[in-house]
Parts: structure tokens; C-alpha cells; sequence
């Protein structure tokens, strides 16, 4: 099955337990459907570039999942129509790296970036 990493935007006023509850629904929305959720990591309430929706900050959310086009769309549709999700990204990836992602890796950790001088 494809595999594909979604990042989810959840208002601002929700508790940090209300924003990963909202993880776990979706994740039995595509077990429903026939995927799976690999992993996923809920990144904390961090402040936007940008308003929306008249919110300055969100709960971000990050998901790895393998599943089915028709079920990573119908997440989406009912991600789109949840009053608490503001925002969605989905990309296709061709493998799942392992470990924590860049957000939530220690900055010296990362390493892939030279130094300044």
C-alpha cells in the first residue's frame, strides 16, 4: 500500500488531551477503511506565520500512515468538515524514515546542517 505523512492543524482552545484524541479518530477512521496508522506524533501548540480562522497558534500533529488512497481520502474529507481541524497536508513519501522526525529531534541531533560562522 502507498504510504503517506499528514500534518494536521487543530485549534488552539482544544486541551492537549482533546488535540491527540483527534489523532487517534482519525487513525480509526483509516483502520476502518483498510489502512493503518505506522506512527504519529503530536508536536504541541505552536504559533502560525499567519491568522486562521482568527487563531494565532494550533496543535500540531504529525501522522505516518499506510493505507489506500480511498481511505487517506476519506480521512481527509472528514478532517476537512471536523470544526476542530483548521488546516491538512498530505504528501506521498516513498519510505517512512525511522526515529522521531526534524521537529522533534534536538538541534544537536540533527546535524545535516553545517555550522554559521
Amino acid at each position: 500500500m502507498p504510504l503517506y505523512e499528514h500534518v494536521m492543524i487543530a485549534r488552539q482552545d482544544l486541551s492537549n488531551a482533546q488535540a491527540e484524541s483527534l489523532v487517534e479518530h482519525f487513525g480509526t477512521v483509516l483502520a476502518d477503511n483498510g489502512g493503518k496508522l505506522v506512527d504519529s506524533e503530536y508536536w504541541g501548540v505552536k504559533t502560525m506565520a499567519y491568522k486562521i480562522n482568527k487563531n494565532r497558534k494550533g496543535h500540531y500533529a504529525f501522522l505516518k500512515t499506510d493505507a489506500p488512497s480511498g481511505a487517506v481520502q476519506e480521512m481527509e474529507r472528514l478532517m476537512r468538515l471536523h470544526d476542530d481541524v483548521m488546516r491538512v497536508l498530505t504528501i506521498k513519501v516513498d519510505g517512512h524514515e525511522d526515529g522521531p522526525s526534524v521537529q522533534m529531534q534536538k538541534r544537536d541531533e540533527r546535524g545535516d546542517r553545517r555550522e554559521r560562522r
